[in-house]
């Protein structure tokens, strides 16, 4: 097992101690852009899919996660990495 499917196990396992550099982690070896808006938040985009982050220390609410895992898992990304 690689890196990127233990951070994405680790995403999976427990969404509350996710820190925003491990999302970011994650969302850009899936080929997501990264765009920084003016405010506090984070844009990755990857096609059609657009997913908003607040950037908070030291740990991001789980509800991000939840719906980065759904993009992941909907687009395909969890096993293939493409």
């Amino acid at each position: 097992m690689g890196k990127k499917e233990k951070l994405l196990a680790k995403l999976r396992q427990n969404p509350k101690n996710i820190r925003p550099e491990e999302l970011e982690r994650v969302l850009i070896w899936l080929g997501f852009e990264k765009r920084q808006g003016r405010g506090s938040h984070t844009v990755y985009k990857r096609g059609e899919y657009r997913l908003t982050v607040p950037f908070k220390k030291p740990f991001l609410k789980p509800i991000y996660i939840k719906l980065a895992l759904e993009i992941i898992d909907e687009l395909g990304l969890d096993k293939s990495g493409e």
